[in-house]
């Protein structure tokens, strides 16, 4: 198969425009909106009920709204006729009463109801939550750029967690703009996406590093140009096949892993192209060059003992 020949170096400035133009809004999603944090991070009832006959979860959160229970997600849960209802803290009413109220209002709208299960999470575990979510997050960058360092040089290592944080904070701006809800799940995505990007960046930089040291007559800038195109089939096969099983659960997972979906397949295009603009852009930044991935020649020792 015919390596293909696309300046994507040439492009570098349109991809950083691109980038930057995201940043920016992402950045100020997260500042001017916030992040609209699910029951996990925020506390509240998670209640599990079950019906006779087949309920709308539209029409149940309708009602619920109504009666003054706002801000709740309601879902179907295992079948049609059972119902998942995630309800934050709401003004005047006692927390660890909450789903107990909630139970009742349901039986009062809709008559026999069952009640499976019925939580509290409280805002200090919550809290917590956050805390250790932002901890995992940036443990993680801090790992990957150390393990980047120790295998390649530290132009790889700099241009590999700017290509994460890239990645990590447009996931993030998606969520600030359109609010849609970040609950655990999205943090397991967004450490996914850590992954996953970090696999196709090692994958472009063991690639670059090999053609720094078998072509000798080119510049970094073709050097790092041909190596975005010898790995192109592959990065493209494997996004793809990625991206299909994830639109797949998007769209026929179900609430419960929506917002995981959601926020892996963003992660895979963005990763995608970050892996491909971003980090070899950053290499180019800090004018990477081959004696910067040469292996060190060992000494010999001369035939008399003496070293040369």
């Amino acid at each position: 198969m015919k390596t293909p020949n696309i300046d994507f170096m040439g492009k570098r400035g349109i991809a950083a425009v691109l980038s930057a133009v995201l940043l920016v809004i992402s950045v100020g999603a997260l500042f001017v909106n916030g992040l609209n944090w699910g029951l996990d991070f925020t506390g509240g009832s998670l209640i599990d009920v079950a019906f006779e006959e087949e309920v709308d979860p539209e029409a149940v959160r309708q009602a619920l709204v109504e009666r003054g229970y706002e801000n709740g997600t309601v879902q179907y849960f295992g079948t049609n006729r059972e119902l998942l209802i995630r309800m934050p803290p709401q003004m005047g009413v006692d927390q660890s009463a909450l789903g107990d109220e909630i139970f009742q209002t349901l039986r009062d709208l809709y008559g026999s109801v069952e009640l499976r299960q019925s939580n509290y999470v409280g805002p200090a575990v919550g809290e917590e939550l956050t805390e250790d979510g932002g901890l995992a997050l940036l443990t993680a960058l801090i790992v990957v750029m150390l393990y980047i360092l120790f295998r390649f040089t530290k132009q790889f290592s700099v241009g590999a967690v700017s290509a994460l944080a890239h990645d990590v904070f447009i996931v993030l701006g998606f969520f600030a703009v359109f609010q849609w809800t970040a609950d655990l799940t999205v943090l397991a995505a967004l450490l996914a996406v850590i992954g996953y990007s970090l696999n196709d960046t090692i994958v472009v930089s063991d690639r670059i590093r090999e053609n720094f040291r078998k072509i000798r007559k080119a510049t970094p800038f073709e050097v790092i140009n041909e190596s975005l195109n010898q790995t192109l089939g592959r990065t493209l096969v494997t996004s793809m096949t990625t991206l299909f099983v994830l639109l797949a659960l998007l769209f026929a997972g179900g609430e419960v892993i929506r917002g995981f979906a959601l926020a892996l397949s963003i992660g895979v295009v963005v990763g995608t192209y970050s892996s491909m603009y971003v980090a070899a852009s950053v290499l180019l930044a800090m004018n990477i060059t081959r004696e910067d991935l040469l292996v060190p020649e060992k000494e010999e020792d001369s035939p008399d003992g003496s070293y040369p």
